[in-house]
Order: C-alpha cells, then structure tokens, then sequence
C-alpha cells in the first residue's frame, strides 16, 4: 500500500452546474410504475414465479437437493445427539418460569422444531423454549391464575384444577403469538424487527435476565414464594424471598452451589479450550444424570423436603382449542412476546447465515415461527424461539442443516415417552442452578454501558431507561418504554443534527468543518453550511436557525430594515431635505451604478418596526423611485442605520439531504428568498437529483430562485463565485472605504456626495460614469 503523501490525482474537467451538466449529459429515462402497475406485478402469475413462491414458502425443497449425506450426514447427527440432551434439560427448566408443570416444557422442544424444519429458513437455531419470553409468558399465567386467591372469571375454568388452569392459559397465549406472528409474516412486516436495536434488546435481555434470576432464588432456596406480576414484582418477590430466608432448605441449597460452580468451571473450559474439543462437554446433562443419582438413592424429596420434578407422563395429551375468552384477556401481552420472540430468532438466525454464508428471509421466519407456535399451542406446549446457548450447541457441534433440530426434537420424544421416568427424582433446585448459570451471558451485557456512555450517550440513555423501566415496571411495559426511547433518539438526532461552516483545506478541492483543521481557509464574503441529515417538517425551524447562526445575521430582520430605510430615504428626498450628489468612483469597477448615481449606507435604525405595514417590508427592496442604488454597506445619512451583511454569496451544502417534505419545502424556500432580497446569492450543492425532480414538481423555482443555483460540488460553486466576485487586493480594500457629507461637514462616499439642506428641493447633480462590464 503506497504511503498517502505519494499518491496523487489531477482532474481537468469544465465548471458544472445542474443544469449545465444535464444539458452536457443525457439522462436516462425511466418510466415510474404506478400503484395499478405495482398491483398488476404482484398478481401476475407464471410457472418460474409459481416455483420460487413455492421454494421460499417451504425452503426446505431448496436446500435438501444440495444435501450433502456423505460430508453433512455425521455432524447432523452428532449435533442432533448434543442439542437434543440440552434441549430436555432446558425445557424442565424454563418450563419453571412460565409457572407450569415441567414437562410442557419438553413439548416446545418437540412440536414447534417439527413445523420449523419444513418452513424455517435458519439451518442453524435450535428451536425451543426460551427463558425471557417463558417468563413473560409466566407474568400472564399468574396474573389469571395467582397462586394465592380465585383465578380470573374465566367460563373455561370451570372443573379444572389450577394447574390445568395454568396450562389452559399457557397454551391459549402461545397459540395468540402464533397468530399475531404469521398474520405478520403474511402481510409482509418482517421489517419490524428493525425497530428494535442491539442496544434495546440488550438492555431489555438484561432486564428479563434479572427477573429470572430472581424468579430462581426460591428453587434454590427452597422456599414457596408466590407469583408475583405486572410492576415492581421483582420488588415484591425479593421482600417475600428475604422475609422467609431463614427457612432455607439446606440440602437444596448446596446442591444449586455444587450445580453452578461446576457448571462455571466446565464452561470455562469450554469456551477457553473450544478449537481443541471436538465437541464441548455436556456439563448441563453430567451434572443432571449425577443430581438425579443423588437425589433418587438419598430420597431427597421424603427425607430432606426436597421439590423434585416428579411424575412425568409418558404420553402426549390430546390437542385442545383455545379459548377465546383468554384470547381477549392475553392479546395485549401475547404482541410483545410475539415480538421479542421473533427478533431474539431473527437476530441469533442471521448471525449464523453471514458465518455460513446463506439468505434468511425475516418475512418467512414469521411464517415460520407462527405456524409453528400455532401448531404447539394446540399440544399444549409453551412458546417457541430459540436459546442462544442451545442454538450455539447445535452450531458448534458441526450442525449443518436442520436435520440436526429434528434429531433433536426426537430425543426429546423419546424422553417423553420412554426414559422421562428416570427424571422424576431431579430437583427443581439443580433446575434453577442450570438456569441461572445460563443467565451469565446476558447479565454481563451491563459491562457495555460504561463504553455506551464514552461513544454514544442517547444509545446509553436507551440501554439504561429499557433496563430499568423492565426491571421495575414489568417487561412488556419497559420493552414499550425501550422502544419509545428509541424513537425518540431518532427523532432527536434529526431533528437537532450537528450542522457545520465547512472551509477549504489550503491546496486542495476538500471543505471540512472549519473548526476542526489548522491548515485551513475560509473565503471572504462566502459561508459554506452543511446539514448532516433529511430535511422535514420537525427541523426545518432548526435549519433555519443554524443557518441564521451560521451567516451572523437575519436576514429578515435586515430586508426589514433595508426597506424601512429606503422609505425614509424617499421620504426626505421627495421633502427636499436631502440633496444627492454624484462624482466619478476610482478604483471600484466591481459596484453597480443606476443613471451614473451610487448611495451607500448603514447604522440600526432607532425607530421601532410598524407591524401594520410588515408584509411590505418583507417583500423584496423596490429602488423603482431612486435615481441611485443603494450599497448598504457604507454610513447613511440622517441618522438611518442598517446591520452590515459581510458575505456575498452563501453555498448549502445538501450532499448529505435524502429527503425534504412539503413543510419543508416551503421553510428552504423562503429562507433562501430571505437572502437572495438582501444581495446573497444562494447555491445548492451536492444536492440529489429527486430531490431536484420534486422541486420543480412542487412548483419551487420562480423569478428568484432559478435551477441556476445548483451545482455538482462545493468546489464548483466556490470556483464560479470567484469569477462573479473576485477576491479584492489590498489596494481596492482601502479605495472601497465609504463616506458621507452632510451640508454642514463634507466627506466623500465612493464618489457620491450627499448634502442634507432643510426646507429646500432635492437637487442630483451627477458627473458622467462610463460603463462597466464584466
């Protein structure tokens, strides 16, 4: 790579302007489809489009022709094997946060994984319980069914015990996210998912990661604390947990020790020593099988009060409908969790389909997703996402396709139905311990904010607020608090971007702000002004503030005042009070003459503005009835004074302007008539040629604002503002000092004498001026 001070490159090409360059270059021209067109495409049917609807809707007719047996076959089988034993373990285990019987848990490691190998488009995720939307799904149990008091007038309650209640509840809610995510997959909304950030999702992870972790401590404790739901339950389970603390249930507390220091320590080794094991070590299933031994020879569950799993059927029950009433009751919880589920998937899915390089269509995952938790729902099984730790199994076992989620899904079946009564002794403890030892990931998701904090505070502010608000709110209100948060980011970073005065590195064509470079120039007379972001209806005020800021004026306080002047400058002149007299100006080829006459004048005006007369003020200024034109840059007579204006011409640099609305349309086009009518002259660069095409569309050029105005680049526009106003030597600088002579007192003001004689006729004398041209 060559060293940057070597590397060079000369272009010599014409001055371009917009126009200019579209009367040089022929554009194309594209026919825009209507909505009939768009309508018509879309309806149109053929045989290859027919089979590419069919292939997206069932992808697994495209990649089981490329199926490889002899290079995939094995490592399916052996990740199969792998995920399958963490997938049963997991199931028992988050089944616990939804409040449920544990081996529901076991069905979402089945029936889901069934639908999901025809439809899904991961060949990666392990479909299957997750711990977040298991506890949010937990919050909506025991909200209808407490574990302390009558459950909700519910007429489908009637005859059933609670935990079936519960079940009832379960199910309904998973079969209402199934709904709500293919209704989104089939209208096309997978977009959705875009809404919610890394950093919403992390600290709303990190929230439920808390709510689970104390949901767990009465397993480990052994303790019977009843559900609590909706806002500050983390509060409300933490004083009922330390209220009962000395009736701790030792035996259950050190096995979860045990459980998790072995658990840590293995994993560790797992993560350090990965590229040298063939497959990682299944210390989730060890520590299982060996708590299961323990606790099935000790008699833990009679002898030391231990909870144990218990009975497990060895049957699948029969499917049941949901219930409608639930459907009304749940609808406002089953959104968000439809929600988190599909973007946790979504986002673990395309993490693995840019490794292995493949397309995962976010639109199809709803399908996906929704048929499968549809078809779970009606066996009774728990809602289905993926977990990031099974799914990491899965792919670091060697899974290749989802052949390996279906190996899986069939070890758990035969869990269920022929070895699930070896599980039967395992302590719910060593279930709790599995599942806080699995929150490790997420709750170190809180060393990220310190960094957040340094790089990007408004990303801070949203990790901080959906955490809290999660935490202490309950997690469908905090994740709705998150996104607002987000939205509200968005709307204040283009609502108040940062807008800069760029300037010219010295040697070069590059402008860059001007206050962040040395070796730097800005040109005299000239403001370059950049706005880094779309332009609309909720910031064009602040565009036009900056801009205001920016040039060091008003320009519509000083067209006011210009047109104030120049009435009172009529006014004595029609009086007779005030006599203009003209000589030749030496050394100012550059200024404007009318009939051989200049008048230069400027100082604040001490009288307050007439409101009544506004709208004249603020139209352009009218020298009709003077024999002069005014240069406002010089002193005026009778005691009138005007700000000065120190530029000339002023580029808007919209290189980086995607889009503007008619709002703004409208403030961009009269704050440009605002300059133009005090003498600045406005270019528009680097500007999109749709954005062009909209302007004259709405009718935005008239006799002030020309297409002129546009140009390719900032250097266009700055190299045809030196040809219009060349910069002045210092010897034209001092010959184009200004002054004025009253009658009493005589002083020259470029050549233009002006005499103030009271009750008397205003007389113009002028001396012939030859013509100048440029």
């Amino acid at each position: 790579m060559l060293r940057p001070s070597t590397q060079k490159y000369a272009v010599n090409r014409p001055l371009y302007s917009e126009d200019g360059f579209e009367d040089e270059h022929a554009k194309v021209y594209r026919k825009h489809k209507r909505l009939l067109d768009h309508v018509k495409q879309y309806l149109t049917c053929s045989s290859e489009r027919a089979k590419k609807a069919v292939v997206s809707l069932v992808p697994i007719i495209g990649w089981i022709r490329i199926y490889s047996i002899k290079e995939w076959l094995l490592n399916d089988i052996v990740s199969g094997i792998s995920t399958g034993l963490v997938a049963v373990l997991q199931g028992l285990a988050f089944s616990l946060l939804a409040s449920i019987s544990t081996w529901y848990g076991l069905y979402a490691a089945f029936f889901p994984v069934i639908l999901y190998f025809f439809l899904g488009t991961s060949r990666h995720i392990s479909v299957g319980s997750f711990p977040v939307l298991s506890l949010m799904v937990g919050a909506v149990v025991t909200r209808l069914v407490p574990d302390e008091g009558p459950p909700a007038n519910i007429t489908a309650f009637e005859g059933l015990t609670k935990d079936e209640q519960r079940i009832l509840v379960s199910s309904s809610l998973t079969f209402l996210v199934g709904l709500f995510q293919l209704g989104m997959g089939l209208l096309q909304v997978g977009f959705i998912v875009k809404y919610l950030s890394d950093t919403l999702i992390s600290g709303f992870t990190t929230a439920a990661a808390v709510h689970i972790l104390v949901s767990q401590l009465k397993f480990v404790l052994g303790l019977t604390v009843p559900g609590f739901s909706g806002p500050l339950a983390v509060i409300y389970t933490l004083e009922s947990v330390f209220t009962q603390i000395t009736s701790t249930n030792i035996h259950d507390l050190v096995t979860s020790l045990v459980v998790m220091v072995m658990v840590l320590g293995v994993k560790e080794i797992n993560d350090r020593f990965k590229s040298k094991l063939p497959v990682p070590i299944p210390i989730e299933v060890i520590m299982t099988v060996i708590a299961c031994g323990v606790s099935y020879a000790f008699n833990f569950r009679d002898n030391h009060g231990v909870d144990v799993v218990g009975k497990i059927p060895n049957t699948f029950e029969s499917p049941k409908a949901p219930d409608m009433q639930i459907f009304q009751m749940t609808a406002v919880e089953a959104f968000p969790i439809a929600i988190v589920g599909f973007a946790v998937a979504f986002a673990v899915a395309k993490v693995y389909s840019i490794k292995h390089d493949y397309v995962v269509d976010g639109n199809q995952e709803l399908i996906a997703f929704g048929a499968s938790n549809i078809f779970g729902g009606s066996f009774k099984s728990l809602v289905a996402s993926t977990a990031l730790s099974r799914s990491a199994v899965q792919e670091s076992t060697g899974g290749k396709t989802q052949i390996a989620g279906l190996l899986s899904a069939i070890i758990v079946l035969v869990v269920i139905l022929g070895i699930g009564f070896l599980l039967e002794p395992l302590p719910k403890s060593v279930l709790g311990a599995v599942v806080m030892v699995n929150l490790k990931g997420m709750l170190m998701q809180v060393v990220t904010v310190p960094y957040l904090w340094k790089k990007d505070r408004p990303d801070c502010i949203v990790w901080v607020g959906t955490c809290l608000a999660a935490i202490f709110l309950g997690l469908d209100i905090g994740l709705a608090i998150g996104l607002g948060l987000e939205l509200l980011t968005v709307v204040f970073r283009a609502q108040y971007p940062r807008c800069s005065i760029l300037a010219n590195i010295s040697g070069t064509d590059i402008y860059r702000d001007c206050k962040d470079y040395v070796n730097i120039y800005e040109p005299e007379g000239v403001k370059i002004f950049r706005i880094p972001s779309p332009i609309f209806f909720a910031n064009i005020d602040f565009f036009r503030d900056k801009l205001k800021d920016a040039v060091g004026f008003n320009p519509l306080r000083i067209l006011r005042k210009r047109n104030k002047a120049l009435k009172k400058i009529k006014k004595l002149i029609k009086k007779g009070e005030l006599t203009l007299t003209s000589v030749r100006p030496q050394g100012l080829l550059n200024k404007c003459y009318h009939n051989g006459l200049q008048a230069t004048c400027s100082m604040p005006i001490e009288e307050s503005e007439d409101e009544s007369n506004m709208e004249d003020l603020d139209k352009p200024t009218d020298y009709s009835d003077l024999p002069i034109e005014v240069n406002w840059n010089a002193n005026l007579p009778a005691n009138i004074s005007v700000p000065p204006v120190n530029i000339h011409s002023l580029v808007l640099d919209f290189s980086a302007v995607s889009f503007l609305d008619i709002s703004a349309l409208k403030g961009l086009q009269a704050a440009l008539k605002e300059f133009i009518r005090i003498d600045v002259d406005v270019y528009i660069v680097g500007c999109d040629p749709y954005i062009i095409e909209k302007l004259r569309n709405c009718k935005f050029f008239d006799d002030e604002i020309k297409t002129s105005i546009f140009f390719l680049t900032i250097h266009d526009a700055m190299l045809y503002i030196y040809e219009s106003h060349p910069p002045q030597t210092v010897s034209e600088k001092v010959s184009g000092s200004f002054q004025y002579q009253h009658v009493n007192g005589s002083s020259m003001s470029n050549g233009l004498t002006i005499r103030e004689i009271p009750d008397m006729k205003t007389e113009v004398e002028t001396d012939t001026i030859p013509e100048t041209r440029f």
